[in-house]
Order: structure tokens, then sequence, then C-alpha cells
């Protein structure tokens, strides 16, 4: 019997499809996600221009940047994602682009604060329903032997993401003011939706990891909350993916304006260097994350996690000395360090989720992943460091955003250890489900 639990006539696990389609599928889903990720984060290069037209504090702007949107992004992923488990999981992804493609859209609409966090809402009620049903469409096409490196070439999403909405948000808002940056990036994506509509198709539920087994009713949304609470790596690896998402998204959202505020840099001088910061940077990190786990877990599978654990506190002294040095040449020098390393979770966290469920848990596991790193991590992040920043201000004015960023860094510290902890019971829990699927 294989590691994969290919029995003799167990369906084949490459199923009728190519290795062009596959990577095809792969390709156009990575795209998707660019948008959904570039739609996400234009807000973050666009902070100055909004705090300035709505009058706003640095907590009110976290709030837009964050919990907003995560609320409705976290919880309404989960139904959607059990909607995906039952049914067509081309469709919900279809609908869902077309959904916070336009309401990007709208966001350059709104006349107000709160006009603006409704349309925020919207983008996030969109993006609710994009990465749980890929992931397990990519699940099902990429046996569990290179689907870490499948998910890192999806997870490509976010720094490729990062880099269209932080150069392509400046570019347009410098030229057309902020407004017409969500018009620009949001509509895109409706061209996506109907590529995915005609071009994909549904793979069967189960063929990669060569199970014959995958009738019968989807698993009811506690039974795979409880099936997931006794695998205890997992429960390790959603606490340190949780913090760790926490101090990202609270320094992608807010770094600009640290930049800015700290150092004196405009909006255009900015730009492009962190785009491409984060998009070369970040996507390295990605893929390596997902290609070392791959790696050095086939020798050993506590390195799943554990590559995550390195990678952290590798990166974590780069990423405090950012705060503190005063020549922004400098500062420059060493970002690059703190986002590679710290893109490194995404892939072994998003494999490790796929791969401790059932078949037909893997939607769902996938959604109350994102429910959990992004309530925590995009609602309590941005919204942290604004909050933090606005008491520092009477003491440090100006540098004030710095060390807000720079307190919550050392968390990072906490992120790791799970991730550590997590690989003494990964290999362990992985032979349960791969037993009970048998």
């Amino acid at each position: 019997m294989s590691v994969d639990g290919a029995t003799a006539g167990s369906v084949p696990q490459t199923q009728d499809f190519s290795t062009v389609y596959k990577v095809y599928v792969l390709v156009l889903l990575l795209a998707v996600y660019i948008t959904n990720y570039a739609d996400r984060m234009i807000l973050s290069v666009l902070m100055p221009m909004i705090k300035a037209e709505f009058a706003v504090s640095d907590a009110a702007l976290g709030f837009l940047a964050g919990t907003a949107f995560a609320i409705f992004y976290a919880t309404l992923g989960v139904p959607i994602a059990i909607m995906a488990d039952r049914g067509d999981r081309k469709t919900i992804i279809v609908v869902s682009v077309a959904i916070w493609s336009i309401m990007t859209a709208v966001c350059g609409l709104a006349q107000s604060y709160w006009q603006f966090a409704i349309a925020r809402i919207g983008v996030g009620v969109g993006e609710a329903g994009g990465s749980p049903p890929s992931h397990a469409i990519i699940s099902d096409l990429f046996t569990s032997r290179t689907r870490a490196t499948a998910l890192a070439i999806y997870a490509l999403g976010v720094p490729f993401g990062l880099f269209v909405g932080l150069y392509g948000g400046a570019l347009v808002a410098a030229e057309h003011g902020w407004r017409a940056a969500f018009y620009v990036l949001g509509l895109p994506g409706l061209a996506l939706a109907a590529i995915v509509w005609l071009t994909v198709r549904e793979p069967r539920r189960g063929a990669s990891d060569g199970l014959a087994h995958t009738t019968g009713d989807t698993p009811s949304l506690m039974s795979t909350v409880a099936h997931m609470l006794r695998q205890r790596s997992l429960i390790h690896v959603f606490i340190g993916a949780s913090i760790t998402t926490l101090v990202g998204y609270a320094g992608v959202q807010w770094w600009p304006t640290f930049m800015i505020r700290s150092h004196g840099l405009s909006m255009t001088d900015l730009s492009l260097f962190l785009a491409l910061v984060f998009g070369v940077a970040g996507g390295l990190g990605t893929f390596l994350g997902g290609y070392l786990a791959d790696l050095f877990s086939k020798r050993d599978q506590k390195w799943m996690p554990r590559v995550v654990t390195v990678a952290t506190l590798l990166g974590l002294p780069f990423g405090i000395a950012i705060y503190l040095v005063p020549d922004s040449a400098l500062v420059f020098a060493l970002i690059g360090v703190p986002a590679l390393m710290g893109s490194v979770y995404l892939p072994p966290t998003y494999a490790m989720t796929q791969g401790l469920v059932e078949v037909k848990m893997r939607t769902v596991a996938s959604a109350l992943l994102l429910f959990v790193i992004n309530l925590i991590g995009m609602g309590l992040g941005p919204v942290l460091a604004g909050a933090i920043s606005d008491y520092l201000t009477p003491t440090y004015g100006q540098n004030a955003l710095a060390y807000s960023l720079l307190a919550l860094s050392f968390l990072n510290i906490w992120a790791a250890a799970h991730y550590w902890i997590a690989g003494y019971y990964y290999e362990a829990d992985r032979e349960k489900v791969l037993k009970a699927a048998r």
C-alpha cells in the first residue's frame, strides 16, 4: 500500500486529466488568487489618501483594512465551503470572483467612511468563496508527494497580488486618484471568472490520493471540526498560523504608511520598491516553503511544519531591525529577508490542512483554517497596530507606528514554537487519517 493510500482497485491517481491540463488549472487559479489578493491589499498603499479624505484615526483605518473585511470573509467562508463540498466547486469560484471584483470597484464610489466600510465588507463576502474550493480542486489534481509544491505555486497569489495591488494601485492613484485605482484593479476579475466557467472541469474527489470510497454523505461541520481537533499537529499549526498572520497583516497593511511617516518617502517613491520586495522575495519564500516542506518531509515528516519554525526565526532579527535603523536605505536592504522568510509558512500550512482531513472535508477544512487565521490575523492585526500607534503617538509622534509594528513582530517567536511542536505529532496524525481512509 502506498503512502497515498492507493490500493488495487482504487481510482487512478491522475483521473482522466493530462499533466498539461492540471498545470493549466493551477496557473488559472493562481491568476484568480492574484486578483483576490490585489483587490484585498490595494487599500494598504492608499491609506494616507483615504485617511485625508475621510479624516479618520489610525484605528479606524485599521478597521477598514482588516476587521471590516475579515469578519465577513472569515465567517462566510465556512458555509460557502460546506456548499462547495456538496456541490460544484467551480461554480462557487466563478460567482465569488464576480462578487469581489464588482465590490472592489464599488469601493471607488464611496462618499463616506461607512460607505467605504460596507463596500469592503462586500469584497470580503466575495473573497470568502475563493480559496477553499481552489485548495480542494488543487488537492484533487496533485498527489500528496507534490501537493505542498502545487499549493505553494497557488499561494504565489499572495506576493504577486501584493505586487499588483501596491504598485498598480499606487501608479493609478498617482495619476488619476485613489478612486480610479479601485476601478482599474477590480474589474479584470470578471474576465477570469468567465474563463474559469468555460474551461475548468470538476476533478473527482479523492482521485489524487487513490481513494476508491469517496461516495456517500459529506461530513457535517461539527464532525469536521471534531476530526480536526483530534489532530494535535493541526491544532498547533492553526495557532501558529494565526499568530504569524496577525503580525504579517499588520506589517503589510501599515508598511507603506510607516515608511512615509518615519522616513519621509512619497507613495510613488515607495510603491515600486515595496511591490518588488513583496513580489520577488515574498514569491520566492512562498515557493520555497512548499518545495522545502515536500523535500524534507520525504525524509522525515516532522519537517513539514518545522521548516516554518526555522524560516520564522531566521527572519525575526531582520524584521526587528527594520523598525530601529534610522537610514531608509538600510531599511530597504533589510526588508527582503523578513519578506522572504515570512512567506514560507503558507504552503506547508495549506498542505497539512488538506492532508490531515478526510477527502470530503477538504474544502470545509480549508475554510476553517482561513476562518481562524483571518479572523485573528486580518481581523485583529491591522486594527491592533493602528490602536497601539494611536496610543503611542503623544509620546513618539511620527515614529509611533514603527514602535507599534516592532512590538507585534516579537509574537513570531510564539508562532515558531507552535510549528516546532506540531512536528512531534504530524506523522502519527497523517497515518491515522490515511488508515481511516483505506
